[in-house]
């Protein structure tokens, strides 16, 4: 049988930043990124939210790898215009926060930015995205390369593992249907479920950790409150475009009455095009 779970959102501000629970988000950016993760430490615990709506929008931890890459979790819960902003911000903003006084450039840690969004983030038609940073030549269309004695030097392989990487889950626009094990991490982040056919590493140790039987009153009284703030939230987002769709049908059908007036059309025939009321249409004639 599957086990509902606690949202990882949730999770990650309250339960993976034990170190004795690294194993659940271990798992999670192994499957994401392709090879064994393990966190040494964390080093930023949200400081950088100060009010009590931005807690609940958003969750981001960020902390160090074993290969001493700094790896930035973001979790957003609403709809940001210019969050591919913020994701820019992000990541020059640990990177440049982790160089000490009097380094040399090359001192820089690698940043990898993994953002977990549950709104429509741009316009695609996947659900999980990579972006790195190259150069390419105008002319040639050649891939600009690091040198022989820049790879020895810094133990790189390619440019772009100098820049910051990112990664983008558009959680709401996977199918629910798991084809490899990143899916089966994907469903669990858009359901709060883990099947008993998953593999992936770090689900079954989630679902012991994040068991929401496991938690302690105080702990259920917080869940509770976060899972009704998101409500909230989901039906405010729901009302505005409602209201946003009913403004603009009702902007068209006053367009359309106001051509058909200057037709000298009926009262009778413009309020069977637009739905207008009678009285509604006499108060626009009146206006002409």
């Amino acid at each position: 049988m599957s086990k509902r779970l606690i949202r990882f959102d949730w999770a990650v501000k309250k339960l993976l930043r034990n170190k004795a629970n690294f194993v659940v988000l271990e798992g999670f950016l192994s499957e994401l990124l392709f090879e064994d993760i393990k966190i040494q430490k964390i080093l930023e615990s949200e400081g950088n939210q100060e009010t009590e709506q931005d807690k609940y929008n958003r969750v981001d931890i960020l902390v160090q790898n074993a290969k001493n890459e700094l790896v930035i979790v973001e979790i957003q819960n609403t709809y940001e215009i210019d969050y591919f902003h913020r994701m820019a911000y992000g990541a020059s903003k640990a990177l440049t926060e982790n160089l000490s006084l009097g380094q040399s450039y090359s001192e820089i840690k690698k940043v990898i930015s993994v953002n977990i969004v549950y709104f429509d983030l741009g316009q695609g038609k996947d659900y999980v995205y990579k972006g790195t940073t190259n150069f390419q030549g105008l002319h040639e269309h050649d891939l600009l390369q690091l040198s022989n004695k820049q790879k020895e030097t810094f133990a790189k392989k390619n440019i772009s593992d100098v820049f910051p990487e990112y990664y983008i889950i558009k959680v709401n626009q996977f199918n629910d249907i798991a084809k490899d094990t990143l899916d089966e991490w994907v469903y669990f982040l858009k359901n709060s479920e883990v099947k008993d056919s998953f593999k992936a590493k770090g689900l079954i140790e989630a679902k012991e950790v994040l068991d929401v039987m496991r938690l302690n009153q105080e702990q259920t009284y917080g869940y509770n409150r976060y899972l009704d703030y998101l409500h909230i939230k989901a039906s405010e987002a729901l009302s505005l475009k409602v209201e946003a769709e009913w403004r603009a049908k009702k902007e068209k059908a006053i367009e359309i009455a106001k051509n058909m007036l200057a037709d000298n059309e009926t009262n009778e025939k413009i309020a069977k095009y637009t739905g207008l009321t009678i009285e509604q249409i006499e108060a626009l004639r009146n206006e002409k």
